[in-house]
């Protein structure tokens, strides 16, 4: 009874200034609807500056606050990213904790390439002259993440140990172990190595596909080689595709920095749960990390434990070509009811494609129930599929939807074809 009637003043103030204004307060954490009450991370007194109120009300309000003795946050869509709090200081050390022993240093000694590569080969090559990470060819640092310590496997770049003569694991309390390439693949820059089990602490996978812009995350990894280092940011892009650095991607882009030799590292939300790989950046400056590209763990997961079972990725195309339509498409077409679809140009003679009724003109909209966004996620849904795996292509054709299943053969890619 005695904190209602302290309270009932400040909750008729409250009235009264909603009342006065009636504006939305958006909590900078918040990524659901504006809220109308005071969220966690603010104060009185910045509540009242947001909504333009008297000092005057704002000392007012202070006072009754602490007399009821709590202030209580309203329907925050999320928690600030504070893990634990220690005296005054907010920390996520506790994350940490859990995580840095999953993340080691990766040491490789190379012998330099021999002349032009496959294409594979060039764009890692032109990865090299465009500042993503793992540099010189002789003697480089890079980063990895122990995902499997029962059996000492550590998933990291395939850039990173790509013509590794010598491979050196280091741990988070510096003892070192030699690592064997179990497998690797330059399509996607995955690759899996192997030491010694024992003394090993494994990550816990997240769920990439969960990710949302504007999400906190943590970038670990061994930049220029001076040892495990953490860098903080937010999510900042999704799905990004096209910047030329391997044949798949789909990347996350972050502004937690990411620097040479921070590739293969970790990429970790608030639960110190891995949602990505670290792989690349671009635009960097002396005062400016630039933006920061991971593989999202989904993808990278699925093709580290294909790896782990077969060996290097056994891939093959259902042989098709596609892309984006163009106006003309449509208009020739006349069945695509967006501009987003990809749509079937081609289907190989003696193909699954053909084995499996697809047509030329179908707007393929699923894989396996899950909506396509364009043609560069279609080649990337088709590039995780292996040989003898069986996949359902939801598609329009003249209007009426259906369902195919098709059945991965093994034939040889070329061009924009799956």
């Amino acid at each position: 009874m005695r904190k209602l009637l302290i309270s009932s003043p400040l909750l008729l103030l409250s009235l009264a200034i909603f009342v006065r204004k009636h504006k939305p307060v958006r909590c900078n954490c918040a990524r659901g609807p504006p809220h109308y009450a005071v969220a966690a991370a603010l104060t009185p007194f910045e509540f009242c500056r947001r909504m333009n109120i008297n000092a005057s009300i704002g000392t007012v309000a202070l006072g009754l606050t602490m007399s009821a003795g709590e202030i209580t946050a309203v329907n925050a869509a999320i928690p600030l990213p504070i893990v634990e709090q220690v005296g005054s200081s907010a920390t996520l050390a506790p994350v940490l904790e859990k995580v840095l022993p999953a993340v080691v240093s990766v040491l490789v000694k190379s012998h330099a390439s021999e002349g032009p590569g496959s294409a594979a080969q060039n764009r890692r090559d032109k990865r090299s002259r465009s500042d993503v990470a793992a540099e010189h060819p002789e003697n480089r640092a890079g980063s990895g993440v122990v995902f499997d310590a029962p059996r000492g496997l550590i998933i990291t770049n395939n850039h990173v140990i790509d013509r590794a003569d010598k491979i050196t694991v280091i741990l988070c309390n510096r003892r070192e172990l030699q690592a064997n390439i179990v497998g690797t693949d330059p399509a996607t820059d995955v690759a899996v190595i192997k030491v010694q089990p024992g003394d090993l602490a494994a990550i816990m996978y997240g769920d990439s596909d969960r990710i949302r812009v504007g999400d906190f995350v943590l970038a670990i990894g061994n930049p220029s080689n001076i040892g495990e280092s953490v860098t903080s940011g937010i999510v900042g892009g999704l799905h990004r595709t096209g910047l030329g650095i391997e044949q798949y991607e789909d990347f996350i882009q972050t502004d937690a920095g990411i620097y040479p030799g921070s590739s293969g590292g970790a990429l970790v939300n608030l639960q110190g749960k891995l949602v990505g790989i670290n792989t690349a950046y671009i635009g960097a400056t002396n005062a400016n990390p630039g933006l920061g590209f991971a593989i999202p763990i989904n993808m990278a997961r699925k093709i580290a434990e294909h790896i782990v079972e077969f060996g290097n990725p056994r891939r093959a195309k259902i042989g098709i070509s596609y892309d984006d339509p163009t106006p003309a498409i449509i208009r020739d077409m006349k069945r695509v009811p967006s501009l987003a679809l990809p749509v079937i140009s081609r289907i190989d003679a003696g193909s699954a494609a053909e084995r499996a009724g697809l047509k030329s003109g179908d707007a393929v909209t699923e894989v396996d129930g899950t909506p396509v966004r364009d043609a560069a996620d279609l080649g990337n849904r088709l590039g995780l599929l292996w040989i003898g795996e069986s996949t359902e292509l939801s598609v329009l054709r003249s209007g009426k939807a259906m369902t195919i299943r098709v059945t991965i053969a093994d034939n040889n890619r070329s061009g924009r074809t799956n």
